[in-house]
């Protein structure tokens, strides 16, 4: 009966063609600076996990920001563990992205015919520190609080449309509820829908054109 339902599907969707192109690839003998992709991918799924589970107790809310993350620590169950995941699991993911990037600049994997592929994987690297830098602040404490004034000054100093960054980042000329607001918005729609996307076009890419091997000395 199995046999006859995968092979009916088959017929319509294709799968054995599918799992020939994505999963049966011939791959060139690489090294373990081979799996940073994965292991972006792996964090990248963990963060949303655990970022489901904190925004059922979070609230964004400069008066109780503070105090729903204090709960979550020290009154919910496993909070910590799910708090100190996210919290640990963003410094590791910037990290491993970081060095995905480096490992395939100093591999020359950037080169023709896989362009696109390292165009997508810097909008990635930028994507993933907009995801830590909003999410420095929802917890509203006083680091988060001044940290983020510091980061908006910066991005403000843009000449000509400085001013305009600013006030679109903190919804006016100082942090304020709005502020919180966007950043809580950006944090868990804006930024990882685009991550999610950009993400599809990456791995896209990286079946389309394959990966490069190890350059050889002569290479």
């Amino acid at each position: 009966m199995a046999d006859k339902i995968f092979a009916w599907l088959d017929e319509r969707l294709g799968l054995e063609g599918i799992y020939g192109a994505v999963l049966d690839r011939k791959v060139p003998k690489v090294n373990w600076w081979f799996t940073l992709g994965s292991a972006s991918l792996f964090l990248f799924v963990m963060q949303g996990i655990t970022g489901i589970f904190l925004t059922m107790y979070y609230v964004p809310d400069p008066t109780k920001a503070y105090d729903s993350i204090e709960y979550i620590m020290n009154g919910l169950a496993f909070g910590w563990l799910i708090r100190g995941v996210h919290h640990w699991g963003a410094s590791l993911m910037v990290l491993v992205v970081f060095l995905h990037m480096l490992r395939t600049f100093f591999f020359g994997a950037y080169k023709f015919p896989r362009e696109l592929t390292w165009l997508t994987g810097v909008l990635l690297l930028l994507l993933t520190l907009g995801m830590g830098f909003t999410g420095y602040l929802l917890p509203w404490n006083q680091r988060a609080y001044w940290a983020t004034t510091v980061g908006t000054a910066i991005a403000g100093s843009v000449p000509f449309v400085g001013d305009f960054i600013l006030k679109v980042l903190r919804g006016g000329p100082d942090l304020s509820a709005l502020t919180l607001t966007r950043f809580f918005s950006a944090h868990i729609w804006m930024l990882p829908a685009a991550l999610a996307g950009l993400i599809g076009v990456h791995m896209y890419l990286i079946i389309r054109l394959g990966i490069s091997h190890i350059p050889k000395e002569d290479e």
